[in-house]
């Protein structure tokens, strides 16, 4: 029996625990920066294990282990989150969040428990492996800063060689792992606007400087820049999420709020987005005579995944579809943003997608939404095709 057969052996043997994991985690989820039961519950799963535990790294609760085989070879990086959303569940399942207002809508339960599974597989045969496997329990994927950048610059992953990760999507197929080269999620900045003006008396404007005029129009101004003022052939988005501007019939607003975010997948469009809003702030005060503050946070990096590694994972899969998994496609380039992009600007790796759409379902509901649903074996397939890399990139 080879090492392979031997690990998915052990995996296949562990798929009522990986769900009981999942399903506990899921009923009792916890918002970024606040996981601390969840860190304990990872935690105890490693204590009577033969590894070296980290805890409380990069200033969360992130907990990262050390598989060491004793064997001269590779130091290699495996990442789950762990955090859950501030939205009331609506999914209709027996383990629904006991949580108000918190659920798992990401599937980051589903991470943590093929990754604690996956890890105790690796521990059970580490003396027939080389090099050091760490596992990466990451915190606050959900919410700027992000988990991934405190663990980037507390140091503690600087001696990595590779590091690797996957996110479960329900509208990519069950069977399905989708792997894409180079630029793959969006980097990310967030702005708030504040409008100051002067409020009064609707029916009478020529007394005020009317800060929700000035907001409605500055939301119109702002998509000119991706239309008007970047190269067309990179991708750009600027979008207005929120407009805050409370009040009553007969009230010109004295302030208004706007609240939004710009995607990227190209960091040289970075700097060039907020010049331009900038700009059009600016222009804003000159015009409509109102005070504006701008706060711009610049936010996750592009997820950029090495092509070395990521055309070695796609010929690893290659091999093996129909086995495990039914197909490995080519993926695209999304617009959506994700934190692990900080270890792959330290370190080479990728990133991919396996598929989790529930069985019947014509049309899943996305992640974030409150009825968001995975179907439950693509945690099997992310712990297999996570397997596999690290008995390849370890060998």
């Amino acid at each position: 029996m080879t090492l392979k057969d031997t690990l998915f052996n052990a995996l296949d043997q562990k798929k009522s625990r990986m769900l009981e994991i999942r399903r506990y985690l899921h009923q009792h989820p916890e918002l970024s920066f606040h996981e601390e039961k969840t860190s304990a519950y990872i935690q105890d799963f490693y204590k009577d294990k033969d590894v070296t535990v980290h805890t409380n790294v990069g200033g969360g609760h992130a907990v990262i282990v050390d598989i060491e085989s004793g064997n001269p070879g590779k130091t290699i990086g495996l990442r789950a989150d762990f955090d859950a959303l501030p939205i009331q569940e609506e999914a209709d399942v027996a383990f629904k969040s006991e949580h108000e207002g918190v659920m798992h809508a990401c599937g980051h339960d589903a991470h943590t428990a093929y990754l604690l599974i996956l890890a105790e597989s690796l521990i059970e045969v580490k003396d027939q492996l080389s090099g050091t496997i760490r596992i990466i329990h990451q915190h606050a994927e959900e919410v700027p800063p992000g988990g991934a950048k405190g663990i980037v610059e507390s140091g503690i992953l600087d001696n990595l060689d590779e590091v690797y990760g996957i996110h479960v999507f329900p509208f990519v197929d069950q069977g399905k792992i989708e792997i894409h080269e180079k630029e793959t999620y969006a980097g990310r900045s967030n702005f708030d606007i504040e409008i100051q003006g002067k409020g009064g008396h609707a029916a009478l404007p020529q007394t005020s400087n009317d800060a929700l005029v000035a907001g409605a129009y500055l939301v119109t101004q702002l998509q000119t820049i991706v239309s008007r003022r970047m190269d067309p052939r990179e991708s750009v988005v600027v979008t207005v999420g929120a407009f805050e501007a409370p009040g009553g019939y007969n009230v010109i607003q004295d302030k208004v709020t706007l609240r939004g975010t710009v995607r990227y997948l190209n960091e040289d469009s970075k700097e060039p987005a907020y010049q331009e809003i900038k700009n059009q702030v600016e222009g804003l005060e000159k015009t409509f005579g109102v005070k504006v503050n701008l706060d711009y946070k610049f936010d996750y990096p592009v997820l950029y995944n090495h092509p070395e590694q990521t055309n070695v994972l796609r010929e690893i899969f290659k091999q093996s579809e129909g086995s495990y998994f039914e197909e490995v496609v080519e993926g695209q380039a999304l617009s959506g943003s994700e934190d692990f992009a900080y270890y792959l600007t330290k370190t080479p790796g990728t990133f991919y997608i396996v598929g989790a759409k529930p069985e019947g379902v014509e049309t899943p509901y996305p992640n974030h939404h409150p009825k968001f649903m995975i179907n439950e074996d693509s945690m099997m397939v992310c712990a297999k095709s996570l397997a596999e890399v690290v008995l390849n990139r370890m060998a």
